[in-house]
């Protein structure tokens, strides 16, 4: 490994290791521009010039030189200093120096470089050149006089999201940054062309205007319109949340969000319930309550009802704490019907493996072969579909998919559509398998089904045989799309005993009449008017006035994933804690807090008043659950399934990505999106066959 000197300092570094990768990890700075960590280097701005001593007599560039043995560099030489000075005043030459008005301001990288190693004063007197603005789609705001042709988001548009739509056109004073024929940049991930701009030249579309970086308060928290547990920064002003951004976890989704974490705040705004209602018996309709109102009625309702004859459901943005609040009443009326999969999903959960992402997401950046079953993860999960993309194109990792064909930026086997496709390849390769780490990741969307028990215990045994699952590693993954669901599962939120009846059959029992109670904590995802009888009672506690609140009989508001600390388990079993940034609106509390006053008025009282001591109880139950950001590996048990696997195709059940849960058909900005990228897809499709 070469060792070199870094401004007196001494550093000995891998091979291939540039000067600045080397000058950072001595904390030194070096200013640049077009250099992104996760992307290639172009060495086109030329703002981290350093001066290497025995060389030629002009300065590097420093992230496209590698270290050499004995080399001697320094970054704050005389020759440096003059020639960052020159750069800058170039960069600067046809800038429009619009900061007022520019949504960059404060937090802009050529300001800060500017300020720190620029010059104080411009010979240059000549009109500035004007580019024309591009149409990029409902999110991406452009300036393009302001771009400094740095390629970030060209090489991140091609290498990261797989949408090669942005070039660099033209040359010399002519070049600029576009799309060659118009298009708008199709990409879940497009809001990161906003982070990696140097510039403000890409911005928010949603946010433009809105606010000032230095007006907000920030709030560490974890996304939730996925399982995979992004971790987020809330940016609030009063009660409002005005954007969320990225925070850099490497083992989940390294600095990435996709656009339905980073753009559907709007959504927080709208359609929120914030007092209680109670159905009117004369005319049907909801009205007003308050919430000792709210808390009497259900308490008159459920006078009499046995617990075999109540029901709860669980949905896909609750955190653990009010599942397991949910949980304890139903316990305390000796309920056994429970569940928490209310898109019908029906598989073994008798061991934490069963139902587990086991291989970690950051285990796809060891898996040498990787298969996909019934799943879209460019819809499901879109961050963790870019690891794959990178996986494949970074270590040629071959790719398979058994189900609906789909676009997935990367090219793959298609396998065939169904179970016996993946029976025949058991077959085919049973004993010739040369992948030494293979990965299947297997969407939840299979398990919705009849047939859905039987279809997990048969993958399983295809697994085993194809050495997916061994004694040193296990890529057997469960690809789950609900934020609440492993933690749901991890603590038991599913029917109780031999008696207990999921999902399907307490929607059976509520029209046939042997449901008579249903508490629904913010279970949005299936058509509640449509699949719950009339003659239950429904309770429905949540923070949209959604498919929920349409056919309760009563609505308890309560509070969104930004509005409460809670507990979120992600796709692999991750503990990790969401903060609360700002306050529910009007009367609206924290469901935790909701479920133990109506314990207290239904004469049921849970044994905890604080949120502390709530995760006692939690802890002392499920330890796993007090340690967060930590992964307790499942050991890998039979799976136990019944029944016969049909013959029907997998379907993925995303078919739009904006619009996956209450939060989301409340945003305008999903809606916008929508309309924008109606087809798109399947033109895509349509083009790669």
């Amino acid at each position: 490994m070469p060792k070199l000197t870094i401004n007196d300092m001494e550093i000995e570094v891998e091979q291939g290791t540039s000067i600045l990768q080397a000058a950072q990890a001595l904390g030194i700075e070096v200013p640049h521009f077009c250099y992104h960590d996760r992307l290639t280097v172009p060495a086109n701005c030329r703002m981290c010039l350093v001066e290497v001593e025995g060389g030629p007599p002009k300065p590097a560039a420093s992230c496209a030189m590698a270290c050499g043995e004995g080399m001697v560099v320094r970054t704050d030489s005389e020759m440096v200093t003059d020639a960052r000075k020159g750069v800058m005043e170039m960069m600067l030459i046809n800038h429009p120096l619009d900061c007022p008005v520019c949504d960059q301001g404060g937090e802009c990288d050529l300001q800060d470089q500017a300020v720190g190693y620029g010059f104080d004063r411009s010979r240059f007197a000549e009109n500035k050149r004007a580019v024309p603005d591009k149409e990029l789609g409902p999110l991406i705001k452009t300036v393009m006089s302001r771009c400094i042709n740095c390629t970030r988001c060209i090489r991140f548009a091609e290498e990261i999201a797989g949408t090669p739509v942005l070039g660099q056109m033209n040359r010399g004073e002519d070049s600029e940054v576009g799309t060659f024929i118009g298009e708008i940049l199709r990409t879940e991930l497009s809001g990161n062309l906003v982070d990696i701009c140097p510039v403000g030249a890409l911005t928010s579309k949603p946010y433009a205007f809105k606010a000032r970086s230095w007006e907000l308060k920030k709030t560490q928290s974890i996304d939730v319109h996925d399982a995979l547990g992004a971790n987020i920064r809330i940016d609030v002003r009063g009660r409002e949340v005005m954007r969320i951004l990225p925070r850099l976890h490497e083992d989940i989704n390294e600095e990435w969000i996709d656009d339905r974490t980073r753009f559907s705040c709007d959504g927080l705004n709208k359609a929120r319930l914030d007092r209680p209602y109670i159905r009117d018996e004369d005319s049907g309709k909801l009205v007003e309550a308050s919430w000792d109102e709210a808390f009497a009625f259900i308490a008159g309702k459920l006078k009499g009802v046995k617990g075999a004859e109540m029901a709860a459901l669980v949905g896909d943005l609750a955190a653990v704490e009010d599942i397991v609040a949910l949980k304890d009443l139903m316990g305390a009326y000796g309920s056994p019907n429970m569940d928490c999969r209310t898109d019908g999903a029906v598989f073994s959960a008798a061991s934490r493996a069963d139902y587990l992402f086991n291989s970690t997401i950051a285990g796809i950046d060891e898996a040498d072969a990787i298969l996909l079953i019934g799943t879209n993860p460019r819809y499901e999960a879109a961050v963790l579909n870019a690891r794959i993309r990178k996986a494949h194109f970074e270590r040629d990792v071959s790719i398979g998919l058994v189900g609906e064909r789909c676009d997935l930026t990367y090219p793959y086997h298609y396998v065939g559509p169904g179970m016996a496709d993946v029976e025949k390849m058991v077959k085919d390769y049973k004993g010739k398998m040369k992948a030494k780490r293979p990965v299947w990741i297997i969407g939840s969307g299979v398990f919705a089904r009849p047939d859905g028990a039987a279809i997990h215990k048969a993958l399983y045994e295809a697994a085993k045989e194809l050495g997916v699952i061994t004694k040193d590693w296990n890529g057997f993954n469960i690809l789950h799309r609900a934020a609440s669901r492993v933690g749901a599962l991890d603590v038991g939120f599913v029917p109780q005993g031999k008696g207990g009846r999921g999902f399907a059959s307490i929607l059976e029992g509520t029209k046939d009449g042997s449901i008579k109670a249903l508490y629904m904590l913010g279970a949005d995802e299936f058509d509640a008017r449509a699949e719950i009888g009339w003659k239950c009672f429904v309770i429905y506690q949540g923070h949209h006035g959604d498919y929920g609140a349409a056919r309760a009989d009563v609505v308890l508001p309560g509070a969104a994933y930004t509005e409460k600390d809670g507990i979120y388990v992600n796709t692999e079993g991750r503990p990790q804690q969401g903060k609360r940034a700002s306050f529910p609106p009007g009367d609206a509390k924290e469901d935790w807090a909701i479920l133990r006053a109506l314990s207290e008025a239904l004469g049921k009282t849970l044994p905890y008043d604080t949120p502390v001591q709530l995760r006692t109880r939690i802890v002392e139950e499920w330890p796993h659950l007090g340690e967060f950001d930590l992964i307790q590996p499942a050991k890998s048990v039979a799976v136990k399934g019944a029944g016969k696997v049909l013959k029907a195709a997998f379907k993925n059940p995303v078919k739009s990505f904006y619009l996956t849960n209450a939060i989301c058909r409340a945003s305008d900005t999903m809606s916008k999106c929508t309309d924008a990228f109606k087809g798109v897809d399947e033109k895509m499709l349509e083009a790669a066959e």
